[in-house]
């Protein structure tokens, strides 16, 4: 938050976050809805709790088709680097 308030304050627009697993503990989800971040996104790779599910400004991503997709590959032998690519 620190971060998005510099950049705000030196000519940013908006300021956008992304992170792979929300794990968001103690106060952290109350504090980014409060915060100046345009929106965090993350994805559902931790179950979101309440309080990240309320936040106006935090987007959860599913990533239930990425991990069937990475299993079908797994089983059928084939690469699962190139989901990444």
């Amino acid at each position: 938050m620190n971060a998005a308030d510099a950049l705000l304050e030196n000519g940013a627009k908006d300021v956008y976050a992304y992170i792979s697993h929300g794990v968001l503990s103690g106060g952290a989800a109350a504090r980014i809805a409060g915060s100046r971040l345009k929106e965090l996104v993350i994805t559902d790779s931790i179950q979101p709790h309440e309080t990240i599910r309320g936040a106006p400004n935090i987007r959860t991503l599913s990533i239930a088709s990425l991990i069937a997709e990475a299993i079908g590959r797994t089983a059928a032998e084939e690469s699962v680097s190139s989901l990444f690519d």
